[in-house]
């Protein structure tokens, strides 16, 4: 493979997963294929996304139970990076910051570490569409938009991505036009990331979280902000659809058992 045309990859595996109330481990080890329970099988989600990711290096973003997940992926070749404070999606990047600083190549994976149905090709694709833009947002059209993130698109051009809490409030015909989703999921050219990082890391957010039954002021780090930072900065923003169920994120039990039977169809196993 020639100097710098491998593709760097970073999954965000740091999180506590509290919606798998049932579950008290890392969610990303979960198993795809269940026996004793669904909590207890083969095929944790992680390893199925790392299997799915290009080749080239690879970093996982941990914090919650880091120990158990380093274990579990032990003789992967992979870097770790710890983001010490669980400070949103884009504080997970920034911690990933060192490991993309070492990397030699020029495009950038960017996934979540409990989207286990996201499909080789669909990584490749990606990929390719990334030729002429300088980031690319891996969106779906859902049968309900419910509470996700929405892509406000001129063109082929993503502007912004706009949070639940946003464009609920906005009017009923402009709601309309918002017909593609968030996945969470990016290709991005390294170098353009990086120069964005500092930018992010200037701008944090000042959220209020409950923590152990008081409100905490916190400040936050969101990797969507870079779609809007790019965007007006003349930077082309583009984006690639995938089926709503091979974005699906496994949140909660009845996600999980979802993904475990679609698994089953899928591999065959």
């Amino acid at each position: 493979m020639e100097k710098g045309t491998e593709t760097a990859s970073v999954i965000l595996a740091a999180g506590r997963g509290s919606r798998m109330k049932e579950f008290k481990g890392n969610k990303t080890l979960l198993p795809l294929v269940p026996e004793k329970s669904p909590f207890e099988g083969r095929f944790p989600i992680l390893l199925e996304i790392l299997n799915n990711l290009s080749p080239g290096p690879k970093a996982l973003v941990v914090n919650y139970k880091k120990e158990t997940v380093m274990k579990a992926t032990s003789g992967l070749d992979l870097a770790y990076c710890e983001q010490s404070v669980l400070n949103g999606t884009g504080g997970a990047l920034l911690a990933a910051r060192g490991f993309l600083e070492k990397q030699d190549c020029d495009q950038l994976i960017i996934t979540m570490g409990d989207v286990p149905l996201v499909r080789k090709t669909t990584y490749s694709a990606l990929l390719k569409d990334l030729n002429d833009k300088s980031l690319i947002v891996l969106g779906f059209r859902p049968q309900s938009k419910k509470q996700y993130g929405v892509l406000e698109i001129q063109g082929d051009q993503v502007k912004k991505i706009i949070e639940w809490k946003y464009w609920k409030t906005q009017s009923k015909k402009r709601r309309k036009t918002f017909e593609i989703c968030n996945s969470g999921i990016y290709a991005a050219r390294k170098d353009v990331l990086l120069r964005y990082l500092s930018i992010l890391e200037s701008r944090p957010h000042s959220i209020q979280k409950e923590i152990s039954g008081k409100l905490v002021e916190i400040e936050e780090f969101f990797i969507t902000d870079l779609v809007e930072y790019m965007s007006d900065d003349g930077l082309p923003v583009g984006y690639a659809l995938a089926g709503e169920e091979e974005v699906m994120g496994v949140d909660d039990l009845s996600a999980l058992l979802k993904a475990q039977d679609i698994f089953k169809h899928y591999k065959q196993v």
